[in-house]
């Protein structure tokens, strides 16, 4: 099982807000703050972004470079998956792949993908 998850990002306060309402959206709950970062948890699993000074690097996250593409969450049914995607751009994400929604994964895989603000990918699979 994936202990946790840790993102730096570039703005702290946009980046909770993104991705405190998609992880609250699937049934994560707040479970850490601090000065430069926050976390959300479910069950054994967590979730971090942090701003952190030992980021030397210009330029933000691009998930076509090396490294982290996506995130893939469990989204439960296919409606909340559809209303996820509806409600996703009011809260910083945009859908992706629209002209393939939902079977961009392939014709038996139904999900949505999303992209925020800081270019971090997520896919949120419905159950079967």
């Amino acid at each position: 099982m994936l202990h946790h998850v840790e993102l730096w990002v570039p703005d702290l306060s946009r980046a909770s807000r993104e991705w405190g309402w998609l992880l609250g959206s699937l049934a994560y709950e707040p479970y850490q703050e601090w000065n430069r970062g926050c976390s959300w948890r479910l069950g054994e699993t967590y979730l971090v972004v942090e701003q952190s000074p030992a980021m030397k690097s210009a330029g933000g996250h691009d998930r076509l470079r090396p490294g982290l593409n996506h995130l893939a969450f469990h989204a439960g049914s296919r409606s909340n998956v559809d209303a996820l995607v509806a409600q996703a751009p009011a809260h910083g994400w945009v859908p992706m792949f629209d002209e393939m929604y939902p079977h961009a994964g392939g014709p038996e895989h139904y999900a949505a993908y999303l992209v925020n603000s800081d270019g971090f990918e997520v896919e949120l699979v419905a159950g079967r």
